[in-house]
């Protein structure tokens, strides 16, 4: 027995990727993806220079802890809100998912937008698919240096910008370009400038395809959310094999072949690289690349467009869709409530809200043996955007008076504490403990309450 064949073989488990070189094409799903493309990056880019009552429109302030969304502000107190609205996103995103599939993804998820953006800058740089992989086999030269360095340059220019606008929206953007032009930029927005800078541009300029495939968990679990009646990019095997090269004026039925001629169009336009003739297959972002190219040879064939289309598994096999389906009505159900929820909760936010607190290192204090006193503290939050003087009332039983200031001032968006000191005339016969209610009383915002307790001492007590 020769030596070689009892020893193990050694494979290697790892296997570089192979670069995508997408080719260009036509087609009314590229220009609607152009379209709301070009309405996500004028959203994206053109909303942080916006300006409402001289504040940025969307600001993410963290060292104040203060959201400002067009007009309105969000504290920490709020959180529960936004909470609520990332839940009904991921709501969205699954009733968008059971009825059309990973449409998200082809149309709008940032990452397939960036990777379309930086796609159209190499082909202006080195040419259609065919050009870029010659490129890429040639050695080195002065012409392909030149190329190559002029993409990356646009990359991180584009990459830059991104990173930029990012940023902007949590360090006023102005402030952030005039920081940027005086070399006056912090540390921290230094570090988060590269990091945003280099993750786009690695991003969306070398990962691709790979973050969709390896990196994202939706592409891992959206299988759940698919039915038979689910959207999807498909091909129809029973229209399109078997499948075979021709003469456009040939009888092809008669030679039995299908429709598809095996021109693998639909393979190289695709930025995932797959081929969609295999099935529906998770790394397919439904970005409908494939049914633009299948339509433009079909088309010139002289055949029927939609060999490969949007449709579902069960026209594919020969059945009725169910467009209303108990999944798909229970998404949208559950959608409907928590907008309602949301909504009513928005219209309910209080500008003007008040906690009180207790004296927590004394109950109480008896003063001149005939007076009970507890401190109180007041947190105030004023999320208007301006000033207001407030009026403290005491609604509490008989006899029971505050005996420190009655009226605040709280700037706007911002927290104040006032310590208020509220008497009484002790009494051995009354409760040891009585609900008291402090009230803010503003000519301009509408009153805000809170409740705590007064703690007398105990009625077999002796003060005297």
């Amino acid at each position: 027995m020769n030596k070689h064949d009892t020893e193990p073989e050694l494979i290697d488990l790892y296997q570089k990727p192979e670069k995508i070189h997408p080719r260009s094409f036509q087609g009314r799903y590229r220009n609607l993806r152009l379209i709301g493309g070009t309405l996500l990056f004028t959203l994206f880019f053109a909303t942080c220079w916006i300006n409402i009552d001289g504040r940025q429109a969307v600001l993410f302030d963290l060292p104040s802890r203060q959201f400002h969304i067009f007009g309105t502000t969000f504290w920490p107190q709020d959180l529960v809100l936004l909470c609520w609205l990332l839940i009904i996103c991921a709501f969205g995103l699954f009733t968008l998912t059971a009825f059309a599939g990973r449409i998200w993804c082809g149309y709008a998820c940032p990452q397939s937008v960036f990777s379309w953006v930086f796609i159209w800058v190499e082909r202006i740089t080195e040419g259609e698919r065919h050009q870029r992989m010659k490129l890429d086999r040639q050695p080195m030269s002065w012409a392909k240096l030149l190329r190559k360095t002029t993409k990356h340059l646009l990359w991180l220019g584009i990459a830059f910008l991104t990173a930029l606008t990012f940023v902007g929206y949590f360090i006023p953007v102005r402030q952030l370009v005039v920081d940027i032009v005086t070399l006056n930029l912090t540390p921290w927005g230094i570090f988060w400038l590269g990091f945003f800078t280099l993750a786009t541009y690695g991003n969306a300029g070398y990962l691709r395809e790979q973050v969709c495939i390896y990196m994202c968990p939706y592409a891992r679990f959206q299988s759940v959310m698919f039915d038979n009646d689910t959207l999807v990019v498909a091909y129809d095997d029973r229209r399109g094999e078997p499948r075979g090269k021709r003469r456009k004026d040939s009888d092809h039925p008669a030679k039995g072949l299908g429709d598809c001629i095996d021109c693998s169009i639909c393979v190289q336009v695709c930025p995932t690289g797959i081929d969609i003739r295999n099935g529906l297959q998770y790394q397919c972002i439904g970005c409908a690349a494939c049914i633009d190219a299948c339509d433009t040879v079909m088309n010139k064939m002289g055949y029927a467009p939609g060999l490969v289309r949007y449709t579902t598994a069960s026209e594919l096999q020969q059945q009725k869709t169910r467009w209303l389906r108990p999944r798909l009505l229970g998404y949208c159900a559950a959608l409907l409530v928590m907008i309602v929820v949301l909504i009513i909760s928005l219209n309910q936010r209080a500008a003007l809200e008040l906690e009180v607190l207790r004296d927590r290192n004394v109950l109480f204090r008896v003063i001149d043996n005939d007076q009970v006193e507890n401190v109180f503290v007041l947190k105030i939050v004023n999320k208007d955007h301006q000033p207001h003087y407030l009026q403290i009332q005491l609604t509490a039983p008989d006899g029971m008076t505050i005996a420190s200031k009655t009226s605040i001032v709280v700037e706007s968006g911002s927290v104040a504490q006032e310590v208020v000191r509220v008497t009484a005339p002790f009494d051995k016969d009354i409760p040891i403990s009585q609900p008291v209610r402090f009230t803010l009383i503003s000519s301009q915002l509408p009153p805000a309450s809170a409740e705590s307790r007064f703690v007398m001492p105990s009625g077999n007590s002796s003060y005297e």
